[in-house]
This record gives structure tokens, sequence and C-alpha cells, in this order.
């Protein structure tokens, strides 16, 4: 179990290291090209969620992010000791929640600098990659899961 909360540790680490990084070489808007058309860094400082949903409403996401954490924790401990598709979804979750509740705590906003050229997506950061992906491997998993015995319930009806 303890390598899956190791797991969550090094995406909060990895996205607290690009946080700094951003906020000490990248002046706030300036967008910095590393493919071109394709992916750039460009500082900005969200107060809401993904597109900037409910901007300024820091109490309402130190509650949910208090909630979330609380109900992944109960779930590693439980479920996750017996399901190892399952804890590694969780940790990612987990993870990137903590990482955008470091900044709102610090800074009282989220720090977004990944930028994809190609397609009109807000700025995001690792924390958001993270959350992103833990959420599509959970959901990807219990398809997974609930199709493994949809056909094993149509094999033993033969």
């Amino acid at each position: 179990m303890l390598i899956y909360y190791i797991i969550s540790l090094v995406v909060i680490g990895i996205d607290q290291i690009t946080k700094y990084l951003t906020l000490e070489n990248i002046p706030l808007h300036e967008n910095i090209e590393v493919i071109p058309s394709i992916l750039s860094f460009t500082y900005f400082k969200n107060t809401g969620a993904a597109w900037s949903i409910l901007e300024g409403q820091m109490i309402f996401f130190y509650i949910v992010t208090f909630i979330v954490v609380g109900v992944i924790v109960y779930y590693m401990q439980t479920q996750g000791k017996n399901d190892k598709k399952f804890a590694f979804a969780l940790s990612l979750i987990l993870g990137g929640a903590i990482g955008n509740f470091i900044d709102r705590l610090v800074l009282k906003y989220v720090v977004d600098m990944i930028r994809l050229e190609f397609i009109d997506f807000p700025i995001f950061n690792v924390a958001d990659m993270a959350l992103t992906m833990g959420v599509a491997f959970m959901i990807l998993y219990l398809f997974y899961d609930e199709w493994k015995e949809y056909k094993q319930k149509k094999v033993g009806m033969k």
C-alpha cells in the first residue's frame, strides 16, 4: 500500500518543482514556445478550476479537496489493498489534488504553465495531468471490470 502513497508524493514533487521553475523563470502571461505550433509554456494564475470556472471560490476548493482526499485515502486503505489498478488510479488523483491544494493554500491561486498550441484547451499543470490520467484510468478500469463480469455471466448462461 505504501507504494501508492509514494506515487502520490512523486506526483506532488514533480508538480511543485515545475511550478517553482515556472514562478522563477517565466514572467506572468509570457509564452515560451517549446515545439512550434504544438507546445509552449505560459505562466498563468488560475483562481478557479479547469477553464477558470468558479474563480475566486477558495473556501469551496478547500472543502472539496478535504472531502476528496478523505474519500481517496479511505478507498485506498479499504479497496486499494486488494486491487492494484484501483489504488494506482487513486494515487494519481490524490497527488494531483494535493498538488493544486498546496498552490491554493500558499499562493491563493494555482500555477498553470503547459499550453497545447494545436487545440483550444486551457493551460494546465502536472497536477491537472495526474488528476485527469487518474480519472481516465479509473473509468477504463471500471468499464473493463464491468465488461469482465458481463463476459463471465454470458459464458455461465450457455
